[in-house]
């Protein structure tokens, strides 16, 4: 029998991808590890390789087709001794249906009917059950309630990952197990999309359609804001021993070709302070909290249309000059999207610095599972009182430790605030 070809699942969050171009056509002979195809997910174009040998077939989606959910069939593969002939009508397996755009999805209203051949969605107390197209088919064959599944998408939807970890005949689930579902169903949705535009008819306006990196920094950070309880922790930190420290290593440095950045030292410090507070090592993991044992630390970098978050691995074992090599390389594959996903997931702490673009202080958005970000503002002189009572003039850069509760403590958060500031005004202490 002809063999499906299924859309990847190039990363462990993903859901669907765009199959951008094709690096093969019907009737061309591939073996194991020939490029297939180029798949974009929300995150990076990655190409998508050959498992078995034989020849295509047939393409059963086009290229430039968008929201292919995981597992969808994506084109048929002959082996030796099958021709087309051999594939049934349409395909091995019916051609997945064209994706319902997100916009529209997001914008129906809760009376509006269902615009696919699923069943209806269903509801429960009066309120309706938002899940996907795909996720009301698949509960419908597994003979799966609705009701008694927990929507892991945005604003709670139920996905295609939730039916199928689901049991069949699951019952609703208790009472106090649905009380935080129940609130978030009760949040205020805001206007629609016709709503607002309604108030700006006959003002001009271009309207910009959300790649799938906006929706996915969208719903992540509608997820952190709703449900992780931040609180925030600020210190001054003065830099001018580190400012004096950097100068002389990177003089010693020039024939190395090693330019050290602040940044690079505010790495090291978070680092080496994850390592001095090992509590604050830690992710929040649902109904558990995992303390890591390395410090691996996630540092956001700006990219056109949204921003990565690359982690650097046992960044408490690696040298100043180590660190800021690794960072450079990362920084320039996130800026052209060639990041594996391996390289921007995990971590258990962030680092955001807009120091650079004269940014005082502010308070940064933690990235789940993550239990802490630091918000690093610039270097501003400033008069300060000295330890000997007099009126002085210091370079002090002001941080804000945003905090989730359930993992971290105030005084946890204030103990590795202090490792922090030791480390970075003592400089020298992080290359003992």
């Amino acid at each position: 029998m002809p063999t499906e070809v299924l859309m990847p699942a190039l990363s462990p969050t993903m859901e669907q991808g765009t199959l951008a171009k094709w690096l093969v056509k019907e009737g061309d002979t591939v073996s194991s590890g020939d490029l297939l195809a180029e798949i974009e997910t929300d995150k990076a174009t990655m190409e998508f390789e050959a498992v078995d040998e034989g020849v295509i077939g047939k393409i059963l989606v086009e290229e430039g087709t968008e929201g292919v959910a995981v597992n969808t069939p994506i084109a048929v593969l002959l082996e030796e001794g099958e021709s087309a002939d051999d594939i049934k009508e349409g395909g091995s397996a019916p051609k997945a249906e064209a994706p319902v755009k997100e916009e529209a999805k997001a914008e129906a209203p809760a009376s509006a009917p269902a615009a696919s051949a699923a069943p209806a969605a269903p509801s429960k107390d009066g309120e309706r059950i938002f899940a996907s197209p795909l996720a009301r088919r698949i509960a419908a064959d597994k003979g799966i309630d609705l009701a008694s599944i927990k929507g892991s998408g945005p604003k709670g939807r139920i996905v295609k990952s939730d039916v199928e970890n689901a049991k069949p005949g699951a019952a609703p689930a208790k009472e106090e197990a649905k009380a935080p579902a129940a609130a978030a169903a009760a949040a205020p949705a805001g206007p629609t999309a016709d709503a607002i535009a309604k108030m700006y008819e006959g003002r001009e306006y271009e309207e910009v359609k959300l790649d799938g990196m906006r929706k996915t920094i969208a719903a992540r950070l509608t997820e952190a804001k709703q449900t992780i309880p931040h609180f925030y922790l600020r210190r001054d930190i003065q830099l001018d021993a580190l400012l004096k420290f950097r100068s002389q290593l990177n003089k010693q440095l020039e024939g190395r070709g090693v330019k050290l950045s602040v940044n690079d030292f505010i790495i090291k410090a978070c680092a080496l302070a994850l390592q001095a507070v090992p509590d604050c090592n830690a992710v929040w993991a649902g109904d558990r909290v995992l303390k890591l044992k390395p410090s691996d630390v996630a540092v956001a970098v700006a990219i056109e249309g949204g921003l990565f978050t690359p982690v650097l691995k046992d960044a408490d074992t690696k040298s100043l000059s180590a660190l800021s090599a690794e960072m450079k390389d990362l920084a320039t594959r996130a800026r052209d999207r060639k990041l594996a996903p391996h390289e921007y997931q995990g971590g258990t702490f962030a680092i955001s610095n807009l120091g650079m673009f004269g940014i005082d202080n502010f308070d940064a958005v933690i990235n789940p599972p993550h239990g802490a970000i630091l918000a690093v503002g610039s270097g501003v002189k400033k008069p300060v009182v000295g330890a000997d009572g007099e009126l002085t003039v210091a370079t002090v850069m002001s941080v804000t430790l945003s905090v989730d509760h359930r993992v971290i403590d105030g005084a946890l958060g204030a103990e590795f605030l202090k490792a922090l500031v030791e480390n970075l005004e003592n400089p020298m202490v992080m290359l003992a």
